[in-house]
């Protein structure tokens, strides 16, 4: 299965990732006028440490920990991918305590949020991906 992996060496930390991540979950067709004047909330974060700057994001684990910490249901694999439920979601954020990614945040209407590969979109591939400009984002299958 595909999925997003980070090479911090390429990692320029310009944050476009993050940007292109909330514009793929606001829609729109225009980037800049999507997300003006808002405070974005992306799945994707830019940490920086000891001068380097790499980008967390879900990685879809094998054997979940946030999936089985969740007491509603509300997160599940499909076709390997994590998903949100986010109607089932109570905040109680066990799965953020879990993610030993640091890979899942509290989105702004109180449930969880992370990275579902834009699965439920017309993409054909993660827009942070597509939109980092140093390539340091890839999306791929890895042994």
């Amino acid at each position: 299965m595909k999925r997003v992996y980070v090479n911090e060496k390429w990692c320029l930390g310009c944050r476009l990732c993050e940007f292109h991540c909330e514009f793929a979950h606001r829609g729109g067709d225009d980037m800049a006028r999507s997300l003006k004047g808002i405070k974005i909330n992306p799945r994707i974060k830019i940490e920086e440490k000891e001068g380097v700057s790499f980008a967390v994001s879900c990685r879809h684990c094998k054997e979940p920990l946030c999936v089985k910490g969740c007491i509603t249901g509300s997160l599940m694999v499909l076709d390997g991918v994590i998903i949100t439920n986010k109607e089932k979601c109570v905040g109680c954020y066990t799965c953020i305590l879990s993610c030993p990614y640091g890979a899942i945040s509290a989105s702004p209407d109180g449930a969880v949020q992370k990275c579902e590969l834009c699965i439920d979109s017309s993409f054909d591939m993660p827009l942070c991906v597509k939109g980092c400009p140093n390539n340091a984002i890839v999306y791929e299958e890895r042994g």
